[in-house]
């Protein structure tokens, strides 16, 4: 590789979704290959989100701000146009069934990308180096083209919840199933797909809809690119990898964990509060309660002793599911940390109101030292990284589960949109550090089934210690990943190594 004197030289621009699961691994990213060249980032993206990065940027790099990023605000004016609220610029708040419109929404951002674009060649005297984009950007392809770059995809999930969410959009399979298991392009033969995983919108596309033509135009495009950037690690998803490249037939780099590395190398997880980490503000926002309540509470329990349980940024569950599972929070006895917003179907900004959980249930669980409910955001990580947690009931958004397996901690799966389910499949069939509980919003569940899923996976033995084992090997493949020579810096090295043999081509 070149030295970093001349390296700077370089341009990279960025185009993260607007969402905060895909600006926090951007930023990561951004960092991570700024550390290791020296090239110029210049991060774009609408005025709202730009904020957020700044501020994590300002809380997370006190002393050591990088000097060669650019943060750029794009001109985003198309909400009232596709039946948005006034002033949106992120997904956070968005109900689900906005969630298509925002992403054709997005595509409004071609031409202010391809002004900052001539705008760099003209300053610079030649085109970036490239244009990393997110995959729901595929416009971005041609863009790069046109001033003479190139453009690379950035997906923000693993390899095999990216290739399961992109084949299903692309080939709409169910529509063809006699069952309600399917075949997935791109997977084994034997491998079926339910009827229930895909999110809901997926189920209903018929390629006619607004999510179809929006999905399956960016994801052919990202398909055309020079090459994928995936969030994973080369040693502990080797089959999604293997089949994403296939199934593009393009170079597919492994560049995960996108975590804290200081974190990552300090070994096995602390059994008191000593580890404090940068993510309390790695999504510029501020939590609903302070770190240091959160690792006071996890002090006061043992050993794999407590649960955390978080549905991620902008998903919740229904009230009914909130109440069965409140239920079962205190019937099992098990300390908990409870990161709760309104239910599906009230104003996520609105005040949490008592009655959506069992009467006094806080004021019982927070006397007895059993639960510590966060209004909206906790630092996850600090969490997760604490010896005392046992389990995490999540989501499965792809930065939940990459912290989780980063610390060993196994999974109670509740895949609820996007890719989640494909994602909760790879961990309970593939990884086997999780069992799912149940899907979706829609779905009923009761607190007794909750409490004896709650009970396996934190189990000492059996079942729940099996997950809890091959969930520290898994760590400890993560860890490698990000020392010396690891598979991280190996597949960072080789992707700026071709970026640079195709400019030497070039000339």
């Amino acid at each position: 590789m070149e030295s970093k004197s001349k390296c700077k030289n370089h341009h990279i621009v960025m185009l993260p979704f607007m969402a905060h699961g895909h600006l926090i691994p951007f930023l990561a990213l951004a960092t991570q290959i700024y550390q290791k060249t020296g090239f110029k980032i210049t991060i774009a993206n609408t005025p709202l989100n730009i904020q957020y990065i700044r501020s994590t940027i300002n809380s997370t790099h006190n002393e050591d701000k990088p000097t060669n990023f650019n943060l750029v605000e794009l001109p985003f004016s198309a909400a009232a146009e596709y039946g948005l609220p006034p002033n949106t610029e992120n997904s956070e708040n968005l109900p689900l069934d906005l969630i298509g419109q925002f992403f054709a929404a997005s595509a409004t951002l071609k031409n202010p990308v391809r002004t900052l674009l001539s705008d760099i060649v003209a300053k610079d005297g030649q085109p970036p180096l490239c244009v990393i984009s997110d995959v729901f950007f595929g416009w971005a392809n041609d863009v790069a083209k046109s001033v003479g770059s190139v453009n690379v995809t950035f997906t923000t999930c693993g390899a095999y919840g990216t290739l399961a969410y992109t084949s299903v959009w692309m080939n709409l399979p169910y529509q063809r199933a006699n069952s309600d298991e399917f075949h997935v392009p791109g997977f084994p033969e034997q491998y079926r797909f339910h009827f229930t995983q895909p999110h809901k919108f997926m189920r209903e596309a018929d390629g006619s809809d607004i999510w179809s033509k929006f999905m399956q135009a960016q994801i052919s495009n990202s398909f055309k690119s020079f090459g994928f950037l995936c969030n994973t690690v080369e040693e502990f998803e080797p089959l999604g990898l293997e089949l994403f490249r296939k199934f593009t037939n393009l170079p597919v780099w492994s560049i995960g964990p996108l975590l804290p590395h200081d974190l990552l190398k300090n070994g096995a997880r602390n059994s008191s509060s000593g580890i404090v980490t940068t993510s309390t503000q790695r999504a510029g926002k501020k939590l609903g309660v302070s770190t240091e309540k959160c690792l006071q509470f996890l002090d006061l329990h043992g050993t794999n002793s407590v649960l955390y349980i978080s549905f991620g940024s902008q998903n919740s569950i229904n009230p009914s599911q909130m109440m069965q599972l409140a239920i079962a929070l205190e019937e099992s006895a098990k300390p908990f940390i409870w990161v709760i917003r309104p239910p599906v179907g009230f104003d996520r900004n609105s005040e949490f109101k008592p009655e959506w959980l069992p009467e006094r249930f806080e004021e019982r669980v927070t006397a007895t030292k059993q639960g510590l409910l966060v209004r909206n955001w906790a630092p996850q990580l600090e969490i997760l990284s604490h010896g005392s947690t046992g389990a995490f009931m999540s989501h499965c958004g792809w930065n939940s589960v990459m912290e989780s397996l980063s610390q060993g901690v196994p999974i109670i799966g509740w895949p609820i949109a996007a890719e989640q389910a494909f994602d909760s499949k790879m961990l309970v069939e593939e990884l086997r550090v999780s069992v799912e509980l149940t899907r979706g919003t829609q779905s009923k569940v009761e607190w007794g089934e909750i409490k004896n899923v709650i009970e396996l996976v934190m189990g000492l033995e059996g079942k729940g210690d099996e997950m809890r084992q091959k969930g520290m090997e898994i760590a400890k493949l993560i860890r490698q990943s990000v020392e010396e020579n690891g598979s991280f810096f190996k597949a960072l090295d080789d992707f700026v190594t071709n970026l640079l043999a195709r400019v030497e081509d070039c000339r």
